[in-house]
């Protein structure tokens, strides 16, 4: 009877601790909050930001500048709080089309490729560097600093390089200055080139590659302080008159909302400390709002230089009906006319 009642004894014991334990232990399982739950399941329903896509048709710096538009596009990625996306191509005709078709929502586009948009797809100008503290730039019309050459006239029958076929200060402009003289690029020069990047073309004149070239100003200006080595093998024997600077614009239709926060984005930016590191990197003073009148000169030229192609054009024709020439060659100058 002893030893039951002490068998008996040591199972209540044993029973008392496991039954202590069990009442002590901590379950290692966290209650589910509804809350959280919830959140999560609206974050998963919330659509997500698409880009904002910006073109880089032109920049008023060379390629080596090119780190302060993507330091641009940070800095307007974090105002708009939305992701921001540059596009680059290697033409401005590329970028007018991704404008037209809305393959990208806004860009820096050059002078002649905005006047030609505006026009055809109904561009819209946003926003204006001012540089010097104007919105003006200037073409130049550059040789090597050896050279004998003093004058437009002195580069006839000379080898000449533009930047690219819409350019207004690296094609438009000298194409004027040559019209003026009732002369065309490809009946003036020996040989007509194309860059597709004005710091390109100061390097071709640099080496002698070619004899001149048609640059913009700005970027000109921008490579004698970082590579002077590089424009002091060049002088400038013509400095255009003064055209709207290049731009920055959007695609017709952007929604307001869009367009308005960009706009006060880079309004602002000459006043926001961040911002003014950016700008001065890319030597410009400040972005003012966008005035379609600065860019009337350019029509002007344009429409001039039209004019003066129609009547060469009737002139030839005329030339070539009293001559009898072939029905072919009459027929491909009337479609120009």
């Amino acid at each position: 009877m002893k030893l039951m009642a002490t068998f008996i004894c040591q199972l209540l014991t044993i029973g008392v601790l496991l039954t202590g334990t069990a009442c002590n232990s901590t379950d290692s399982t966290q209650p589910i909050s509804l809350k959280s739950v919830e959140q999560q399941k609206t974050a998963a329903k919330a659509p997500k930001l698409m880009p904002l896509r910006i073109g880089m048709g032109a920049m008023i710096t060379p390629k080596e500048g090119y780190v302060y538009y993507q330091r641009l596009q940070g800095y307007i990625q974090k105002k708009m709080g939305r992701p921001v996306q540059l596009i680059d191509r290697e033409n401005y005709d590329e970028i007018n089309g991704l404008l037209e078709s809305g393959g990208v929502d806004a860009a820096f586009v050059c002078a002649g490729p905005y006047v030609e948009g505006k026009t055809k797809f109904n561009l819209e100008l946003l926003a204006m560097p001012l540089v010097k503290g104007q919105p003006i730039y200037y073409s130049y019309i550059i040789v090597h600093k050896d050279s004998a050459i003093t004058s437009i006239k002195d580069l006839r029958g000379k080898a000449f390089i533009f930047t690219d076929p819409k350019s207004n200060s690296g094609k438009l402009v000298p194409t004027y200055i040559l019209a003026k003289i009732k002369k065309t690029p490809e009946s003036f020069f020996s040989s007509v080139e194309y860059s597709y990047g004005h710091d390109k073309s100061i390097k071709a004149v640099a080496e002698k590659t070619v004899d001149g070239a048609a640059v913009d100003s700005l970027i000109w200006e921008y490579t004698a302080i970082k590579k002077p080595e590089l424009t002091g093998q060049t002088r400038i024997i013509i400095k255009s008159a003064p055209y709207g600077i290049p731009p920055f614009v959007v695609r017709a239709g952007l929604d307001p909302a869009t367009k308005n926060k960009l706009k006060d984005i880079l309004l602002s930016a000459s006043s926001d400390p961040e911002g003014q590191q950016i700008l001065k990197g890319m030597m410009i003073d400040a972005f003012v709002a966008g005035d379609d009148k600065n860019y009337d000169s350019i029509r002007e030229m344009n429409a001039w230089t039209a004019r003066q192609q129609k009547r060469q054009d009737e002139a030839v024709l005329l030339n070539v009906q009293s001559c009898g020439a072939p029905y072919s060659t009459r027929s491909a100058l009337n479609q120009r006319l």
